[in-house]
């Protein structure tokens, strides 16, 4: 009973002085700042030129905004449990150099963005103990050798977005705790090749946004606990060979944004832990046989924006575990090697958007078994194999716009079951009997084609503005395994079950060039119907421009008045200056023959 008194005691006394504390730490709070009850205190403002009156157990000051341009000796006096300092965007512009023997036990000193150019030798000497220092968004262009001398204990260290454009060989020396450097946004040009030598802790190395021309070939052989290096954003010409093997531990690394034409022959290999690899926006012109390591934790890779014609087939080899690949936007790049995809078993996006390709292997997608998304839309394609995306069970999405595409394999999604968006639009597709079986599968799967109304028919004239899906299979009767290949003029006695769209004129002679002289005999008539109709088709379609196009959409494709301007195709002039175009309408040469387009 004792001993729960006791206790019981302890813990009212120790309530109460904490209350007391509290009390007096916000009642002594200045005006211009916040105080929490635990030490922390923000101050804000213009009207702040100094460090303000603060309750003496206060470990966490931060100043933002205000007109205090210098810290003087005193500033940081009678703080003595202060561990924390920052003095940002208040245009300081002056340390005195003994600004930081008062307060020798800060851990961390921020002084970002200020108008500091300059600072004494050796002024954060004192602090023993610092672990942080950020001096970024300032106007340094040069770092004195000897401001970081005496901060063993540093591991944060950030100068980025100064105005530095070189740096001593031995700035760093001395930092052996560092596992964080920040060079990023400056102007170096050049880095000494021993500058990081002594920095064998470093995990984070900024370099991005500089104007590095080249690196040093031995300038990362002392890093062997990086884990990042970000290097985007230079103008690196070129890499010396090997240059990363040193850095086994590494995860991250980025080269975009530079000037390589070229990378050396296994620049990537003995970095198994990398995640993320960028080499995208440089005017790469070829890559070796031998690039990439082992890398099975890499789950994303970007290759885009380069002058790529083509790249090695084992290029993704040794990514076995990429989920996303986004290998789009290359204007030069025409052709895949059939096994560049093999390798790659847990792949889910693929994107080849964009690109410059004409033509794919039947077996390009065949070991993608488990890929989900699939982007081939503005690029050249003509055709695709009729096995293309065999195997691709789980595929959802397909985007085919923008491409050279006339017709396609009418079994060619046949073996897709869980397809869900399909886009074709943008696409010359021409409405004829190649076009039949596509025609049926998209209107048995409308829910699958997203663009629908959009994949519109471009030839032959008569289709003109019909969607691809409208298309109905007894248009189609005509077409036949023989006839497709032939039609013997002697046999041509068929008829289209639905009467097709076709031209009328009053006059006696056309401007169709094949149809102003009838035929005069049985067999000539046959021959002569069948010849108009071939060339008249072949010949308005190949006059269709988006002009005549809009003007079809524009009086629905009944009663559009076309001027007759007396095109090449023409050996008479017609004694009617327009052409009616109507539905289901003849054009009639004669009395005695006819013309169906």
């Amino acid at each position: 009973n004792f001993l729960k008194y006791f206790l019981l005691l302890f813990h009212h006394y120790c309530y109460c002085i904490y209350n007391y504390l509290a009390t007096s730490f916000i009642h002594s709070c200045p005006s211009s700042c916040r105080c929490s009850p635990q030490g922390a205190a923000i101050c804000i403002g213009s009207t702040i030129t100094d460090i303000p009156p603060l309750p003496v157990h206060t470990y966490l000051l931060q100043l933002s905004g205000t007109n205090m341009n210098v810290i003087n000796e005193q500033s940081l006096a009678n703080l003595d449990l202060l561990l924390r300092f920052g003095l940002i965007k208040s245009h300081l512009h002056t340390v005195h150099p003994r600004a930081f023997l008062v307060a020798p036990q800060l851990k961390s000193v921020k002084l970002s963005s200020n108008d500091l150019s300059t600072l004494p030798s050796r002024v954060f000497s004192p602090l023993a103990t610092l672990e942080q220092l950020h001096l970024d968004g300032n106007q340094f262009e040069n770092i004195h050798p000897d401001m970081f001398e005496g901060l063993g204990g540093l591991q944060d260290l950030d100068l980025s977005r100064n105005k530095l454009r070189s740096l001593d060989s031995d700035i760093f020396e001395g930092l052996s705790n560092l596992t964080f450097l920040n060079l990023g946004r400056n102007f170096i040009k050049k880095l000494p090749p021993t500058i990081f030598h002594s920095l064998t802790k470093l995990q984070q190395l900024i370099l991005y946004y500089n104007e590095l021309e080249f690196l040093e070939a031995d300038i990362f052989d002392k890093l062997i606990n990086l884990v990042e290096l970000k290097l985007h954003h230079n103008q690196i010409a070129s890499l010396p060979p090997k240059v990363f093997w040193p850095l086994g531990n590494l995860k991250t690394l980025t080269l975009s944004s530079n000037q390589l034409q070229t990378v050396p022959e296994k620049s990537f290999y003995n970095m198994p832990k990398l995640i993320k690899l960028t080499i995208y926006k440089n005017p790469l012109l070829s890559l070796p046989d031998e690039l990439m390591g082992h890398m099975p934790d890499m789950t994303e890779f970007y290759l885009y924006a380069t002058n790529l014609i083509t790249v090695p087939g084992n290029l993704f080899a040794n990514m076995s575990g990429l989920l996303m690949l986004n290998f789009h936007l290359n204007d030069n790049l025409r052709d895949l090697p059939p096994d560049v995809f093999c390798c790659l078993p847990n792949l889910q996006k693929l994107s080849l958007k964009s690109n410059n390709l004409h033509y794919l292997h039947p077996q390009l997608f065949s070991k993608l078994t488990n890929l989900k998304k699939l982007h081939l839309n503005d690029n050249k394609l003509y055709g695709l194999p009729e096995n293309i995306f065999k195997g691709l069970g789980e595929i959802l999405e397909i985007l085919l716009t923008n491409n050279n595409l006339s017709s396609l394999p009418g079994d060619i999604f046949v073996s897709l079951p869980a397809l869900m968006n399909l886009t074709l639009s943008g696409n010359p597709w021409g409405c004829n009997c190649a076009i039949r079986g596509i025609a049926r599968w998209i209107r048995h799967n409308e829910h699958v084609l997203w663009d629908r109304d959009d994949v519109m028919c471009h030839n032959p004239v008569y289709q003109l503005l019909r969607t691809v899906g409208s298309l109905r299979d007894e248009e189609f009767s005509f077409c036949s395994a023989t006839r497709a290949k032939s039609f013997p003029l002697q046999d041509l006695s068929w008829s289209p079950t639905q009467p097709l769209h076709s031209l009328s004129t009053s006059g006696q002679t056309s401007g169709l060039t094949s149809i102003t002289t009838p035929p005069t005999t049985a067999t000539q008539s046959k021959q002569a119907a069948f010849q108009t109709t071939q060339g008249a088709t072949q010949k308005v379609t190949d006059k269709i421009t988006t002009q005549t196009v809009k003007h079809l959409f524009m009086s629905k494709l009944f009663k559009l008045k076309v001027p007759n301007t007396g095109n090449k195709y023409n050996t008479h002039q017609p004694n009617n200056s327009y052409l009616t175009l109507q539905p289901h309408i003849s054009v009639k040469a004669s009395s005695n023959s006819r013309c169906m387009l």
